[in-house]
């Protein structure tokens, strides 16, 4: 009898880690014979230095299967009771169009790509964000919006600290609305105490408070469904010089008039409600529109219209300057990603419904909260909202909320109990008869709906019934049928360049496979239809899943506790840094506020530093890129009284282990600050080193690099922060957090209490198929990626830093500052060429500038990185003719990339011939085209459009 392996064998014989490790064990052999080492073992040992090895292996549970993760996810979620949510407070039910669902938020040609640094292969997604821009501006009545900021609350605050920034003339506190999202106050005090801004909470029904003010935050509708005129507010702020700000709500802005119409200078706001699921309160698209004159003080990414080598349109990332790595410790603001992939949904559901549609749904969702309204009047109740959108309050005598909630509940919904007496609920898109009658059952209420339909008028205020118009652009008004929309989805993914095409080897910003079993989840009703703030019991999925996820990051980074509240890298730092102020000034050194700096450090580190209300001083970098230790210690003991921390991120943004990390972190301590380390590059350490254990007080993760979850063209992200046990009581809290034990603290970093709880799943999906031995190969493979390419690169580029052992960690930057020097050749000249060779480009020019920082990844095959390394080879070879007098740089095929589709037609004057310009690597059927030529990135500035242009601008 022939002999059979056993089931057990067979059961384990395509582990998933070999799905997510591009490299095979062959090829793995050939390229560690190419650097001279007999194992990954003995490459990991050269490469990571001995003093920061971890001595165990992670502590995780076994890896199961891709069927067992996607089964245990579903008995999880099913472990969540979404029912139907009426709590409102900036979340509400919503439909997302499944064409929609399907074909962005499901599709990796949308979620695998990157933000759009290099726009002449991003069209696609830049004209879905202008779109987005377009939409906000137009329903909030300012000329300008941006590209979507993390959520409602961060939005607000970054509102303040703009006011600060814009306002000159203006001196005293911030006034926010006693009526807005609690929430949003919430985050605005978090932010505010660092800053060393006073924020007073009013009753604006009353008035402005006496006295100076710098600005004002107005919610339009209230968090109580109340609909105030806010003109009279916003006029009495303007008379004292301040800037009026108004949180407002898209759906409602449909039919209530825009708030610049009214006179607001900045509005911001969620654009949640408009297909985006609950998720558990979060990824969602935050906006923020300002009155002209304040464009250049925006946070965060804005989308304007330039043009093309060919003098066409082409839209690209406009004002760049702004971004905090170029302001750094100037900035006011830390923002780095947004919640691209979100913003794009957003921006499709008005596309989709257009103007007439939006209206409809908004007219539906008001007639129910109306007629319900009604409905409760007529059983003898008091309704305190008048007039209102969506949200009614209701008085309930005698300590009846609490009955009516847990009525309302065993029917399958959830209310909002704001006090004893008081209950709240919101009406929305997914709101129905039966919603109504089963609200009224709760409440004891019993009325006639077809005769209150009849009965019942408008709760709308007519005083602000909208005049203007709204979506007139034909983009709003050509795509209401699903195959025109499938249509006008599928042509703008067919410009971009994302994973779902080829390799994308930016350093600094891994770029990995996002599995589509770890996808899968975030779809699942459990997951995406929960509401943030419904009962602890409700969401026992939830709490077991971030118990779990949070766990295990604690155990594979060395620390004691995990927040993963953080909603982006950004967002981690600032909590991170926050929880080190909290530390000094509970220890009565509140004088400790200097935060040391490398001069390679990533931008967001400084701008983070002086949101938290610190000093940022730079220590020097050594010729060789580490941070140079006698430069350290001089600062240090410059600053022993006053030191707060340093922020370092390992490997180094150099991309190198560097061997002083554990002296570094020695002279910090002995003068009594604090260590955080940026866990940007943990993806090089996970499974052979802890940052916990190695001298780290605090470090946040990226999980949408390490762990998983996709950039999505620029967000969402996940930003968990990790702290050893003295820094735990100062992670941030939340007041409505469902657990009593996290709503007393430091404050909320994010509007929802576990920020982006939606895309949890799929990090906790990728540890469960993984587990330890697979997190420690990927790691492993990413490095030796590294330096295989590192080694055949090398050949031809010169690679500018490596580790004592000549090794990089999992990236390497190539320096092609003296081909420049000697060519004219930039590395703008090499990107873009890269795209005629069906690439992505590098990072350039960060974080030194005129090089390329590559990274490979642990998912690309040996087949995709030789292609590359064969691109960028042949690429040396066209510069090697610019050296030779062959072309000028002007004239090379260089300056002329990206060469697009329009070059095999008409008159043709270049050099070069039309053949080497659009097929250097040979004809393929598979070839990608970009849209545009190279785009003029000055021009755009110069002349600043943000919002959809008119179609005739792309006629020829």
């Amino acid at each position: 009898m022939t002999d059979f392996p056993s089931l057990s064998e067979l059961d384990g014989a395509l582990p998933f880690v070999d799905r997510h490790v591009g490299i095979d064990r062959d090829a793995e052999r050939l390229m560690l014979e190419r650097l001279g080492y007999a194992s990954l073992d003995e490459l990991m040992d050269a490469a990571v230095p001995a003093g920061i090895r971890s001595a165990e292996s992670l502590d995780l549970p076994s890896p199961l299967s891709e069927s067992g993760v996607a089964a245990l996810a579903r008995e999880i979620a099913g472990q969540n009771m979404p029912g139907e949510s009426l709590i409102g407070l900036g979340y509400h039910g919503t439909i997302t169009p499944p064409v929609i669902r399907r074909n962005v938020l499901e599709d990796p040609s949308w979620y695998t790509a990157y933000t759009p640094y290099q726009p002449e292969i991003s069209q696609g997604r830049l004209e879905a964000l202008i779109n987005f821009q377009t939409m906000v501006g137009d329903l909030t009545g300012l000329p300008t919006a941006n590209a979507s900021l993390l959520d409602e609350g961060t939005a607000a605050a970054e509102a303040m600290t703009l006011v600060r920034r814009a306002n000159k003339k203006a001196a005293g506190p911030f006034v926010v609305d006693a009526d807005a999202l609690p929430q949003t106050i919430d985050v605005v005090r978090t932010r505010a105490v660092a800053m060393g801004i006073e924020v007073v909470v009013a009753d604006l029904a009353d008035g402005l408070p006496d006295g100076e003010l710098c600005g004002v935050l107005v919610q339009y509708p209230g968090a109580s469904g109340r609909v105030a005129d806010p003109r009279a507010v916003i006029a009495a702020a303007h008379e004292r010089n301040a800037l009026a700000v108004v949180a407002a709500d898209l759906l409602a802005l449909t039919l209530l008039e825009a708030p610049g119409e009214l006179g607001a200078d900045v509005v911001v706001g969620s654009s949640q409600r408009f297909g985006v699921p609950l998720f558990y309160g979060g990824p969602h698209a935050g906006f923020m529109a300002v009155g002209k004159g304040l464009e250049r003080h925006m946070p965060g990414r804005l989308v304007g219209v330039s043009v093309d080598a060919d003098g066409r349109p082409a839209y690209r990332l406009a004002l760049q300057t702004r971004e905090q790595h170029i302001r750094r410790d100037k900035a006011t603001s830390n923002i780095c990603t947004a919640q691209v992939l979100l913003a794009v949904a957003a921006s499709m559901y008005a596309v989709y419904h257009g103007p007439e549609g939006l209206k409809a749904i908004a007219t539906r969702t008001h007639r129910y909260a109306a007629v319900l309204a009604a409905a409760l009047r007529s059983g003898g109740l008091e309704v305190v909202t008048d007039p209102f959108f969506d949200t009614v309050t209701v008085k309930v005598p005698g300590g009846g909320a609490a009955g009516v909630v847990s009525s309302a509940r065993a029917l399958g919904l959830h209310l909002r109990g704001v006090d004893a007496d008081t209950v709240s609920l919101s009406t929305s898109e997914t709101t129905t008869r039966s919603t109504i009658s089963s609200v009224l059952r709760a409440f004891g209420v019993t009325a006639d709906l077809d005769e209150l339909d009849r009965t019942t008028g408008s709760g709308l205020p007519e005083a602000l019934a909208r005049t203007t118009p709204y979506l007139t652009h034909e983009v709003f008004n050509a795509h209401h049928s699903e195959t025109q929309m499938l249509r006008y989805l599928h042509r703008l993914s067919a410009r971009d360049y994302a994973l779902d095409r080829g390799m994308i080897p930016l350093g600094s910003c891994t770029m990995k496979l996002n599995a589509t079993t770890e996808m899968e989840p975030i779809s699942l009703p459990g997951f995406a239809d929960l509401h943030p703030f419904v009962p602890a019991e409700d969401a026992a999925g939830y709490r077991r899943l971030v118990d779990e996820l949070e766990g295990w990051l604690a155990a594979v980074t060395g620390y004691d506790k995990v927040s993963i509240q953080p909603n982006a890298g950004s967002q981690g730092e600032l909590a991170g840094l926050l929880a080190i102020r909290g530390y000094h000034h509970a220890n009565g050194q509140a004088q400790r506020d200097v935060c040391l700096l490398p001069s390679s450090a990533h931008g967001t580190n400084a701008a983070s530093a002086v949101m938290a209300g610190m000093r940022v001083v730079v220590v020097k970098s050594a010729e060789d890129g580490t941070v140079d230790l006698d430069d350290l210690r001089e600062q240090c003991e410059k600053h022993s009284d006053d030191l707060a921390a340093i922020m370092v991120t390992y490997p180094s943004t150099h991309g190198v282990y560097e061997e002083g990390i554990t002296e570094l972190c020695e002279i910090v301590h002995s003068h009594g600050g604090q260590v955080y380390i940026d866990g940007a590059n943990f993806n090089a350490l996970l499974g052979y080193a802890k940052p916990g254990e190695f001298g780290g007080d605090v470090s946040h993760l990226n999980l949408h690099k390490t762990f998983c979850i996709p950039h999505g063209g620029g967000g969402p992200g996940v930003g968990p922060v990790a702290v050893r046990a003295h820094l735990a009581p100062y992670l941030p809290s939340h007041s409505l957090h469902p657990h009593e034990a996290k709503r007393d603290g430091i404050g909320p970093i994010s509007a929802a209490p576990y920020g982006s709880a939606g895309i949890l799943p799929i990090s906790w999906a990728y540890v469960r198929l993984m587990g330890a031995a697979g997190l420690t190969r990927a790691t492993a493979s990413a490095v030796l990626s590294a330096n295989y390419m590192a080694a055949r690169l090398g050949e031809h580029y010169p690679v500018l830093y490596r580790g004592d052992s000549g090794l990089v960690a999992h990236e390497c930057i190539l320096d092609l500052r003296g081909i420049t020097a000697e060519t004219g050749v930039t590395v703008e000249d090499v990107a873009k060429r890269l795209i005629d060779y069906g690439f992505h480009a590098p990072t350039m020019s960060f974080p030194v500038a005129g090089t390329l920082m590559v990274e490979p990844t642990e998912s690309e095959d040996l087949g995709e990185l030789d292609r590359f390394v064969d691109a960028m080879i042949a690429i040396k070879g066209e510069i090697d003719r610019v050296a030779a007098g062959e072309w000028t740089p002007e004239t090379s095929v260089l300056r002329g990339a990206p060469h697009t589709a329009r070059t095999l037609v008409g008159e043709w004057d270049k050099p070069y011939s039309r053949e080497l310009a659009v097929f250097p690597a040979g004809i393929t059927p598979d070839k990608y085209w970009a849209p545009v030529a190279r785009i003029d990135n000055a021009y755009g500035d110069r002349n600043l459009v943000c919002a959809c242009p008119p179609v005739e601008a792309f006629a020829e």
